[in-house]
This record gives structure tokens, sequence and C-alpha cells, in this order.
């Protein structure tokens, strides 16, 4: 399979799941993903992006190999909102090695009080924060700032998420004071 081929062909849930199928957990398929991800023309990456989230989802390991990678792209400057989406979504369902807990704490929070970030957006950075945050209890206070912050004029969706993520918050600085 052409990836580059398919992913313009057709911008479609069934397409990414085409591809996301023919990739599955082999190596090399997704090394040719993998360049095309962080080597190709702006739409390619943006349409491809998905794809990473159902091979993250679905292959964990296979991406996690490449973390450090996926997580670099998120400092380019003019990154398509469709990239930051999809890489922070696909953070929520891996395992962060510590090399690379900061950097992704850091864009999270940076996500989650810029008011002109998307929602999606701001809510998947919110999830990955407070799962590093919980490894890091100094990181609880900051956390919980930010989305207080934020709190008060936000759409229903962000106020759900926040409201989700303050409990666990407020779970772990229990647990961490016992």
């Amino acid at each position: 399979m052409d990836i580059r081929e398919e992913v313009l062909k057709e911008h479609s849930k069934k397409q990414v799941l085409k591809i996301a199928a023919w990739i599955g957990n082999d190596e090399d398929r997704f090394r040719q993903f993998l360049y095309i991800f962080l080597n190709d023309e702006y739409r390619v990456v943006q349409r491809v992006s998905w794809v990473l989230s159902e091979i993250g989802e679905n292959h964990p390991k296979l991406v996690e190999k490449n973390i450090g990678k996926i997580v670099n792209k998120l400092d380019e400057k003019d990154i398509h909102v469709a990239v930051k989406r999809n890489v922070i979504r696909v953070l929520q369902f891996l395992n962060i090695p510590v090399r690379y807990r900061a950097k992704v704490f850091d864009h999270s929070i940076k996500y989650i009080a810029d008011p002109n970030e998307k929602i999606a957006v701001r809510c998947f950075a919110m999830t990955v924060a407070a799962k590093i945050a919980a490894q890091y209890p100094e990181l609880l206070s900051e956390l919980e700032q930010t989305i207080n912050l934020l709190k008060k004029d936000s759409t229903p969706g962000l106020r759900a998420r926040a409201k989700m993520v303050l409990k666990e918050i407020a779970k772990h600085k229990f647990n961490s004071q016992k």
C-alpha cells in the first residue's frame, strides 16, 4: 500500500481504519508511516495524524518505541490543529517515558491555558497532564490552577472534562497526603 496515496484518496474514518489495519503491528510499515508523518507536506501530515491516533490506541507499544519523534512534532511552529489534537489524544493511551514527561506536561499546560486553542486539544491535554501529574504530586497544584482559570468562561464540554480531571487531582492530592 502507498500510504501517502491512500491518505490523499479520501479523508474519512473508513480510510483511516483501512490504513491503520494495513499497518497493524508491523514495524516496517509503521516506519514507512512515521516517515510520512514526520516529513511530508502539511495536508498529508494532517491526514495521517488521524491514523497515528488509531494505531496508538490499538498498538500502543509500536507508537511508544517512537514517542520521542512524535512528541517533538509538537515543537513545530505552525503545526496543524489536527496534528496537535491527534498527538495529544494518542498520548492519553501511552506510557510516556520519563525523559519526555516534562516536555509533554509543558505542552499540555500551554494548550489548556490557551483560550484560542481548539476544545478537543484542550480536553485531551487535561487528561494527559493529569496522567503525568499523578506521578509527580508537585505538579498537581499547577494543573489544578490552570484548569480552574479556564472554567470561568468555557464551553460545556471543556467544563465537563475539567470537572472530571479536577476530581482525579483531588483524589491524587488526598492519596499523596496520607
